[in-house]
């Protein structure tokens, strides 16, 4: 086989065409997004296998992508070994599951196991898998690496100072096929008459794909797990182009056919391989394809490690529980001295505690980081605006940002275009093909005296450009109507359950969360993902703004929410690598004096939070205050801080169910009463957003800890930026997916539990379930086993567990009954 066949005529049927096309866009869409560096946020990474239980999905990951949904042997019998967990609970899994085995022969079962483990091997094939096993080159490390190189350059935002050649040409295939047709690498390295098998194809991809899955005889039955192979083989890129085609999709309401050309592209050198590597290679591949067991090669022991699996989320949950014991609400409330509302970001958990136990006085609240304020930002001096909300939604607004005065804005402007100017025409000089040696030379000489003062730890960082404006620039509501503003305000206040019968105190701090650290390529994971992997500086400062307008607070009296007039709104922005809150906002002179003893007990409970995560870090607590300003600092630092790593609940309750309770940083905290929500549209609300983001964030972690080969983005310090997107591992292979090592594992161990998000609401059963069923992305969530879901009683209990189709079983059948509670399920 080495000469190209002509176009087959069955191929270009429409009706094949037409199933060529279903068939790639099944399989890409069970590719998850992938956000760029400079707006990085946690994405479920199993976020198109939704549709399907948690178990199929593992299963069919296994088998397309060699994918662990579970850790090792050793993982949980040093769990068990430890007490993290116990016989019971390894009991209680073994009968629910209907398994007979006693715990011991299990366990024994479990360590023999794991002494003859082998890696799990995908067995659904493709030519480049058959080919890499029957010559003796590497086929399919060198088709990644081709096309990833050529994604690179096509896909680059800014990075690099030569555009593509074909970058201009309407669409990806299009683009790709006109850069192959005079490439010689694929011939050089053994890929014979390849640029001439390209020209053979058609020039439209859903055509050539068409004729290439007829060329290559893929059964149709399997071709929807062969084409889903072949997107996990340049997963990073294909994530990429998921990531345009969701964006599209939500702002636009367009289809974007990046990825189902991509798809094509990979399709092409599968044929060229199968047609230029000789009859040995068809040979093989003519049994291989469409061929596919169950289970995954040197997976025998799946079954047994998910049922450990369950056993540490069950151990878990016995934990959390704990958390809960009876208690009475409270019988009256007093005026708080100050509000100070954050982000449900787990890292806030441990500032809230220590905040309120230095001032009992102060009361704290969660809400998601927008705080409600879904905006698109436009920077002074900047061409794109910058969206402020979660990924899930579309910003509502579109509001300019302004300095104090029009003289300021305009000073502003005219400083940061010409800075912009500068500083791209230094980069050019920097990054050009010719200029790129003397800068190097004498030119890169004078960076000397940075390096040093830098890796030693002698200055502050300067703020990176895209967070500058947001420290020192404000959002301005102006342009909005009047109206839009009321409306914005008064679902803020709904949604941190600021609206209730409590008169909100004199002083109320919108905080918003940031990070501070240098030389770091995913900073932005560290930020809010609620403003869409940016400082939430901006949402705060806007919140206040319109919160304090009078006009504002006129309309809201005329709705019946009434905001005391000497109430002011405060911004702060939280920088949880430093656990310092930084209040942004100025307040007249009658606020001063609350003002600074605000900051003073901010001052403390920073330094009581930076005592309590020093541990982690391996800092000594004594010196917990300099290091962790140092490693802020320290370009070399691989993790400045730990991020969401340990996130392992939700809450939505009233603030008193938690008060008091350290919950180790683990758990998102949002606040909810279930009583002053009319019509539930406070629950709906928590339970389609702010729930289904927090899924992502845990799945993201999960997934980067029990496969970090193929969902996490390998070794920090391997680490190089590609076309301002994402990062490779090394100089080659396919763009990383995920979270770095470094975000998940300390060097000696583990610092993320892989456990699925348990999410535990106080409200009625009838009212959760009435949620489950209007909104399918909820339903599939808890119905096909992705989140636990629980209800808190009105004793404060952990008392129910959601088990499928809107049943509801005791989590503790000893527990007293709750026949006339309104909680209860029906």
């Amino acid at each position: 086989m080495t000469h190209p066949h002509p176009p087959s005529t069955l191929a270009l049927d429409p009706v094949r065409i037409d199933d060529t096309r279903r068939a790639l866009s099944r399989a890409f869409a069970r590719v998850a997004p992938l956000w760029p560096l400079d707006r990085m946020v946690a994405v479920n990474p199993y976020f198109g296998l939704r549709e399907h239980t948690f178990t199929e999905s593992t299963d069919l990951l296994r088998r397309v992508a060699g994918a662990r949904a579970t850790m090792d042997a050793e993982y949980y019998l040093d769990a068990l070994a430890s007490g993290r967990i116990t016989t019971e609970d390894v009991e209680d899994v073994l009968r629910d599951a209907g398994d007979a085995r006693c715990v011991h022969t299990f366990v024994d079962a479990l360590g023999r196991g794991s002494a003859s483990a082998v890696a799990v091997v995908p067995t659904v094939a493709t030519v480049a898998d058959v080919a890499t096993r029957v010559t003796p080159r590497d086929w399919v490390r060198f088709i990644t690496e081709r096309v990833s190189q050529w994604a690179s350059a096509y896909f680059d935002d800014g990075q690099a100072r030569w555009r593509a050649p074909s970058s201009d040409r309407e669409g990806l295939f299009a683009a790709w096929r006109e850069e192959a047709l005079i490439d010689r690498t694929p011939e050089i390295e053994g890929l014979a008459h390849f640029r001439r098998i390209v020209a053979s194809l058609p020039r439209a991809p859903e055509k050539a794909a068409a004729v290439a899955l007829d060329r290559l005889a893929v059964p149709p039955e399997a071709r929807d797990d062969y084409l889903h192979r072949l997107f996990m083989r340049v997963a990073g890129w294909a994530a990429h182009c998921a990531r345009i085609a969701f964006e599209r999709d939500l702002h636009e309401g367009a289809a974007d056919h990046a990825g189902i050309e991509l798809g094509t592209v990979m399709l092409v050198w599968e044929v060229a391989l199968l047609e230029a590597t000789g009859d040995d290679v068809a040979r093989v591949w003519s049994s291989a394809r469409g061929r596919s067991s169950r289970a995954a090669r040197g997976d025998d022991m799946a079954p047994d490690l998910e049922l450990m699996q369950a056993a540490f989320e069950r151990a878990y949950q016995r934990r959390l529980q704990r958390a809960f014991p009876p208690q009475r609400p409270p019988t009256s409330r007093t005026r708080p001295a100050a509000q100070a509302v954050f982000c449900i970001d787990v890292r806030s958990e441990v500032f809230r505690r220590h905040l309120e136990a230095v001032a009992p006085e102060v009361e704290t609240s969660g809400f998601a980081g927008f705080f409600g304020f879904p905006i698109a930002v436009e920077p002074i001096a900047h061409a794109r605006p910058v969206h402020q909300c979660p990924v899930l939604l579309s910003p509502s607004h579109r509001v300019p940002e302004r300095r104090a005065t029009d003289v300021a804005t305009e000073r502003a402007t005219t400083t940061r275009t010409l800075r912009g100017a500068v500083e791209d025409a230094w980069t050019r000089f920097k990054m050009g093909a010719v200029s790129c040696f003397s800068f190097v030379g004498p030119v890169g000489l004078a960076y000397l005296p940075k390096l040093v003062s830098d890796g030693l730890g002698w200055t502050r960082p300067v703020p990176h450009p895209r967070e500058e404006a947001h420290h020192h620039d404000h959002p301005d509501p102006a342009p909005l109507p009047l109206e839009e503003r009321v409306d914005l305000a008064a679902g803020a206040l709904r949604g941190m359950s600021l609206h209730r019968d409590v008169p909100l105190a004199r002083l109320v701090v919108i905080t918003g969360h940031g990070s501070t650290s240098v030389n770091n390529p995913h900073a932005s994971a560290l930020d809010c993902g609620a403003c869409g992997g940016r400082s939430g500086a901006p949402n705060a400062r806007f919140a206040a703004a319109v919160l304090n307008d009078p006009e504002v607070r006129a309309g809201l009296d005329a709705r019946g929410v009434t905001v005391p007039e000497d109430t002011i709104f405060v911004a702060a922005l939280h920088d949880t690598t430093r656990d310092e809150v930084t209040v942004l906002s100025d307040v007249p002179a009658s606020h001063a004096q609350d003002l600074v003893r605000l900051q003073e007990q901010l001052a403390a409970a920073g330094a009581r939070s930076r005592v309590e995560r020093a541990p982690r870090m391996g800092i000594a607590p004594e010196a917990a205050d300099e290091a962790i300003d140092a490693r802020s600092r320290d370009w070399a630092q691989t993790r400045p801080e730990w991020g969401l790593a340990g996130c392992a609940a939700f809450i939505a309750a009233p603030r008193h169910r938690t008060r008091g309770r350290d919950l180790g940083g683990r758990s998102f905290l949002h606040d909810y009463t279930w009583q002053t929500d009319d019509d539930f549209e406070t629950l709906e609300l928590i339970m389609t957003a702010p729930v289904v983001v927090a899924s992502w964030i845990s799945l993201q972690y999960y997934a980067s800890t029990v496969a970090p080969e193929l969902f996490g983005a390998g070794d920090k310090t391997l680490h190089n930026v590609v076309g301002a997107i994402g990062v490779l591992e090394g100089t080659g292979g396919d763009l990383r997916t995920g979270l770095p090592l470094q975000s998940v594992h300390d060097g000696a161990r583990w610092q993320h539990e892989p456990l699925r998000l348990h999410v535990a609401i106080e409200a009625p059963c009838a009212a959760i379930n009435a949620v489950i069923e209007r909104h399918e992305v909820v339903r599939q969530l808890v119905d096909h086993g992705w989140i636990h879901l629980f209800a808190i009683d009105e004793a404060g209990r952990l008392a129910l567990r959601y088990a499928g189709q809107a049943r509801w079983e005791a989590t503790d059948p000893g527990a007293p009954p709750m026949a006339a509670s309104p909680m209860a399920a029906e």
